[in-house]
């Protein structure tokens, strides 16, 4: 069977942005894609698929499902039709991340010395004295060139009337931006001519840029800096991702128990000897850092990796405190942080968001729960999420409980249909709802984002969470001239 004939059986859901068809007309920029797949049978699809399955697998790109007692290791799901978004959406999308980057390092920045967005009264004080993220250690540290965040990974969905909004801000050690790599190498593979017909813009760059921020960071006196980057090890969901983005910098891959202190300085072991870093790359979690400072029973960490740091001797990526920035209540006053510092307005809108701290707010969130969701301030991955739409009374009424008990760990939305792409599913092209997640690299010459990001499918028919360990996978995403 032709593409032709199924095609037609593709059903934009109303009320909801389809990325690829508007009222059963196919959008400009896909138009190249189905004239190419138009020529393949659906035969050629499922090899297509089975091909990409099997690149996965012989690349063993995978991720860890913590949850699942019937294995943690699992191939990182892959749709093999791309997600297109043009030059003008993107343009649009780079200059609103940008803007919210700058301001955040600005808040940062500020939160650990100043503090004037507190005295005049911008954000609550008690709202960031409160947050668990919030390190007081890192007070009056000074980091390079005053960038706290060097790499986030910044989740944006689309609205019904195809506006694009900032979910959530990932500013510690946010993770895929390795299947974002993976998925274009397949993409190659399985579809060779499509990238260049279509003008797509590349993104295989993405670790000579990070590799170059990364040596930017040094103590300007060292003329040849020594990187590496710091893994929790073999058992962290992300390994593959660590061991994946070391090859491609060609920098060692360390754990804690690689690395010394001495003199305040960090001293890596290597079969010649002790060889200084002057910058960690670290994707171990602040609080296992340094058990001197932080959780004593972590051997993740580096005993006095902290002293160095505050001596200016070794800068880490990203910088220690920034999960106070994304902390998802404190993410409701980025727009006002956007107003403070830059004084501009912002360019990508906050979803709307309810402070479950507030009383008001809470009693209008709980008369009108079917139509939010719930979120635990803290959490990721899609874990501690209460979708209103579809929680069953009873859990509701306990959810109800551990709200009211500590209401400052929760925030809500509204539930926001999330744009759908065309997935090829069981022989046909079905329509799934994704979100986008962009990734920024800020170095001293400004912010570099790689065009297109990782784009995440709930692939469970009408799910709306795209995380990969609530079984989601991605596509590649295209951005096209």
């Amino acid at each position: 069977m032709r593409m032709e004939n199924f095609l037609s059986h593709y059903n934009c859901s109303e009320g909801i942005w389809d990325e690829m068809c508007h009222k059963s007309t196919i959008r400009e920029q896909y138009s190249k894609v189905f004239r190419a797949l138009e020529q393949l049978s659906i035969s050629d699809l499922h090899q297509k698929d089975a091909l990409a399955s099997e690149l996965f697998m012989n690349q063993g790109i995978t991720f860890t499902v913590y949850s699942d007692n019937a294995g943690i290791e699992r191939i990182f799901p892959f749709d093999i039709i791309p997600r297109i978004i043009t030059s003008k959406e993107w343009d649009h999308v780079e200059k609103g991340i940008k803007q919210r980057l700058k301001a955040l390092n600005m808040f940062l920045k500020d939160i650990y010395n100043d503090q004037l967005i507190l005295k005049d009264k911008v954000v609550p004080a008690a709202l960031i004295s409160s947050c668990p993220h919030y390190t007081r250690e890192v007070h009056g540290i000074q980091v390079p060139h005053d960038i706290y965040v060097h790499i986030s990974g910044i989740d944006l969905i689309r609205g019904d009337d195809g506006t694009f909004y900032i979910l959530e801000d990932n500013l510690r050690t946010p993770s895929g931006v390795s299947y974002m790599l993976e998925n274009r190498e397949v993409t190659k593979r399985i579809f060779p001519d499509m990238l260049s017909t279509n003008k797509v813009r590349m993104v295989n760059n993405y670790p000579l840029l990070l590799h170059e921020n990364l040596l930017s960071l040094a103590p300007p006196q060292i003329s040849n800096p020594s990187v590496a980057l710091l893994t929790p090890g073999v058992f962290n969901s992300a390994y593959y991702e660590h061991t994946f983005l070391a090859r491609q910098m060609g920098i060692p891959l360390v754990e804690g128990r690689d690395l010394v202190i001495d003199n305040q300085k960090v001293f890596m072991k290597t079969t010649k000897g002790l060889e200084q870093l002057h910058v960690i790359y670290r994707r171990i979690d602040d609080e296992f850092l340094d058990p001197l400072v932080f959780r004593p029973d972590s051997a993740l960490g580096v005993p006095g990796l902290m002293s160095a740091y505050r001596k200016g001797n070794v800068a880490l990526v990203n910088a220690v405190g920034n999960g106070v920035a994304d902390d998802k209540a404190v993410y409701a006053y980025v727009p006002d942080m956007i107003k403070y510092y830059l004084n501009e307005e912002p360019i990508l809108p906050n979803v709307p968001t309810y402070q479950l701290s507030n009383k008001d707010e809470r009693e209008h969130v709980f008369d009108n729960i079917r139509k939010m969701v719930i979120k635990r301030t803290n959490q990721s991955g899609g874990y501690g999420m209460i979708m209103g739409n579809t929680i069953e009374e009873e859990e509701w009424l306990k959810a109800k409980v551990a709200i009211e008990e500590d209401p400052r760990s929760f925030i809500a939305q509204p539930i926001i249909s999330l744009s759908t792409v065309p997935c090829f599913i069981d022989g046909k092209f079905q329509p799934r709802h994704v979100d986008l997640r962009p990734y920024a690299l800020c170095g001293p010459d400004g912010v570099e984002i790689v065009p297109g990001g990782l784009t995440r499918v709930a692939l469970r028919e009408g799910s709306l969470i795209v995380n990969s360990s609530q079984g989601g996978g991605s596509k590649d995403t295209w951005v096209i001239d």
